[in-house]
């Protein structure tokens, strides 16, 4: 399974049952674990992932931290977890402490919704005080997957994330001061577009106007750069829809649909009718097979029956919409699938609902 797939079962897992989750052992075994496994690390292998994880500190003995994952027998994360109510303070953490003591160059502090990653940017074998990559897994941006895509174990690389911690540290950064300018242009950016627009002197006053100026063209700029993307897919969605009508249009009308296959129609209909009302349940017949869909959808395919060749098949589709085909000695075998066709619908209107 692709780890944007699994981290967006988890995301949807912790929202179910975080008011159910009362503790920090709750949350580590929950949440945390379960992170630690998508990144392909196997929790119960006392070589890969080391729980309570203790390092001598000078003279302060017997100190933990909450994992360590390790990697040719060394440590090259070590975790440090908090229950999901509290918020993570990374000073009062022992990630510091355990740092400089082994011989990794990656921590992460989490409550196993938010996951702070950090390193030594700033001081070799010193922990940052502030991470290099921070999400919350419960909504996760495609940029921020790619970079959690390169703590798993098959594509771990030290040297890789640690030359791209410092970019990513320093976009973050930026990004905060932009969205601090637009908030509260200052005096310096503010100046940065008056100067090329306004012929006269900047005095304070001028800009002070200019100010209010320069967030409303921002925030206009922006929305209209927002809106231009939105109708251009809309518009190349329409197109592409059109494409697809046209052609199944022109591909119905070469088709010739049998009783046997509408006998088959009408079996799904009689399995389906005690879910749906029998008006949402469509057949569009092709060339290549007789389709049933929910709602006269093609992403919305409820079975797909192949009736008219040598062998008798039908084809049902799983929650990834991958098409699985199952032979048919007759038509009556249908009745054997009711459940997938039910589990069918039950996504559907899952999906919906979301």
């Amino acid at each position: 399974m692709e780890i944007n797939i699994q981290l967006k079962s988890l995301a949807d897992k912790i929202t179910q049952l975080k008011s159910k989750i009362e503790t920090e052992e709750s949350t580590k075994h929950a949440f945390v674990l379960p992170f630690i496994h998508i990144l392909g690390y196997d929790a119960f292998n006392p070589l890969e992932v080391v729980p309570e994880f203790t390092a001598d500190l000078g003279l302060k003995k017997g100190e933990k931290v909450d994992y360590a994952i390790f990697q040719n027998g060394e440590p090259i994360i070590i975790v440090e977890c908090k229950s999901w109510k509290e918020k993570l303070t990374v000073h009062n953490s022992q990630l510091f402490r355990y740092f400089h003591v082994t011989k990794t160059r990656f921590a992460l502090l989490t409550n196993g919704i938010t996951y702070q990653f950090f390193t030594d940017l700033d001081d070799q074998n010193k922990m940052d005080e502030k991470p290099f990559l921070e999400f919350d897994i419960t909504s996760l941006k495609e940029n921020t997957i790619n970079e959690i895509a390169k703590f798993h174990k098959t594509n771990f690389n030290v040297d890789n994330i640690v030359s791209n911690a410092s970019s990513l540290k320093y976009i973050k950064e930026i990004k905060k001061q932009i969205n601090a300018e637009l908030e509260n242009p200052s005096n310096d950016f503010t100046k940065l577009f008056a100067n090329k627009v306004y012929a006269g002197r900047l005095t304070e006053k001028v800009v002070d106007e200019f100010k209010d100026l320069v967030q409303k063209s921002v925030s206009q700029y922006i929305n209209e750069k927002i809106n231009d993307r939105l109708n251009a897919a809309l518009t190349k969605e329409t197109i592409k829809q059109q494409g697809e009508e046209i052609a199944v249009v022109e591909e119905e009308n070469k088709v010739t649909t049998t009783d046997e296959e509408l006998d088959g129609y009408r079996i799904v209909v009689a399995i389906l009718r005690r879910k749906l009302p029998t008006n949402r349940i469509v057949h569009r017949d092709t060339q290549s097979y007789f389709g049933v869909l929910l709602d006269d959808n093609n992403r919305k395919p409820l079975c797909r029956l192949h009736l008219n060749g040598g062998k008798k098949y039908i084809s049902l589709f799983n929650d990834n919409k991958n098409e699985t085909k199952s032979a048919l000695s007759s038509i009556d075998d249908i009745y054997q699938f009711e459940k997938e066709l039910l589990e069918t619908v039950a996504l559907y209107e899952t999906e919906q609902s979301n």
